[in-house]
């Protein structure tokens, strides 16, 4: 019988993949995550089920029968009494030692039901010692942080609802959005509570990313003003009906330049259950350290593929070291090739950002079946989701 090829890389190859591994270990290592497509009924706990309101919100007319005027006056006044003005405060100490509450910043919010439940982005309470909330008026509601997702910039926090009740914010439908739709936002630029604008969606599909530097996928770029403050609040359909949630703006001055970004509402619908009932969101993990190989052929490392992730190491008892995936090894002679994922259920993998989109409509105990370059041949391997096993050694260095 034929021996197998095994790959291993020549002096040269080593220090530059060394090089590189090194460089790109913080923003490129990273473990891909998905979560399940919930329906629009969540659980908060084992006794209630509290389902998303879609209906359009009462006193709006079919906009039809209206001018564009009276329907922007219409969707307003319904509207607006369910966007929360956020205030945060984070905790200081002064040279003595003495500790203080100081205001450090504000945004916007969208009640999204009966309970007090106020979704917003991650970024805007993160950190925050103490959440103060405005729903109009002189009256400053306590509130407390429930459960934030880095990785799509979603957070929620919770009020304690008035006697009278609370405006709850309808949610749409973000995949039939067109370009050219009317929107509108609500939100808190500059501290300025309860501002409108209006414009269009100006494009769909957008790519940005959080804060972390993972992809939000399919963001909703709009021409309506979005500022500093608006952040979390929601943006609108002419129904009265969330289609996103404003997160980011494009401007060299920091200010609205006319193009602005919306956290898709279907991707909120995702996250929202599981950040009430759980305070983050679980996904399953491959538990593996990669690398894009079309960067490191970039870089002067020659591999026997063009395109794929290379696994530079595996994290013990995770979905791929169950299925003896290997990562980067060393003999006498020098560094040994790890195995290199070059699909996932047919889907091309190009770079890290392919793969997390694809497991990110995934949920934990699904199968996906990976096609796998390994000592000269392509094998298929069916893989099984799992969380990734907590460890302090993953904990500190992977997210």
């Amino acid at each position: 019988m034929g021996q197998k090829a095994v790959y291993q890389l020549s002096g040269r190859q080593i220090v530059l993949l060394a090089f590189v591994s090194a460089l790109l270990a913080v923003g490129v290592v990273i473990f891909f995550n998905n979560i399940s497509g919930l329906s629009s009924a969540f659980q908060t706990d084992k006794n209630q089920n509290i389902a998303f309101a879609e209906k359009p919100a009462e006193g709006i007319t079919n906009p039809t029968s209206l001018t564009d005027e009276q329907n922007s006056i219409e969707v307003y006044k319904a509207i607006s009494p369910g966007v929360a003005f956020i205030t945060t405060s984070s905790r200081v100490s002064t040279f003595f030692g003495e500790e203080f509450e100081r205001k450090s910043g504000n945004g916007s919010g969208s009640v999204i039901d009966n309970r007090g439940h106020i979704l917003t982005n991650y970024h805007v309470v993160e950190g925050a010692s103490k959440l103060t909330v405005s729903l109009g008026g002189e009256k400053m509601y306590p509130a407390k942080y429930v459960g934030g997702d880095p990785d799509t910039d979603l957070a929620v926090i919770k009020i304690t609802p008035p006697r009278e009740g609370l405006t709850i914010i309808p949610l749409g439908d973000s995949n039939r959005l067109q370009v050219g739709q009317k929107v509108l936002a609500i939100g808190n630029p500059f501290g300025l509570d309860r501002t409108l604008t209006t414009g269009i969606i100006s494009g769909l599909e957008r790519p940005i990313r959080a804060k972390n530097n993972r992809p939000i996928d399919a963001a909703i770029q709009t021409d309506a003003s979005i500022n500093p403050g608006n952040s979390g609040g929601p943006l609108l359909d002419k129904f009265g009906r969330m289609i996103g949630i404003n997160s980011q703006i494009l401007s060299p001055s920091g200010a609205s330049a006319g193009v602005g970004f919306a956290v898709p509402v279907n991707t909120a619908k995702r996250v929202i259950p599981q950040l009430i009932q759980f305070g983050k969101v679980n996904r399953p993990k491959l538990g593996a350290s990669l690398l894009s190989v079309e960067e490191l052929n970039k870089r002067g490392v020659d591999l026997p593929v063009q395109k794929g992730l290379l696994i530079r190491n595996v994290i013990p008892g995770s979905s791929i070291d169950r299925v003896g995936l290997r990562g980067l090894s060393r003999d006498r002679e020098g560094i040994i090739l790890g195995d290199i994922i070059e699909s996932i259920d047919g889907v091309t993998l190009g770079d890290i950002d392919d793969l997390y989109r694809y497991l990110d409509k995934k949920k934990i105990g699904e199968m996906v079946r990976l096609r796998v370059f390994r000592d000269g041949e392509t094998i298929n391997i069916p893989v099984k989701l799992l969380p990734m096993p907590e460890t302090r050694q993953t904990r500190r260095r992977n997210f």
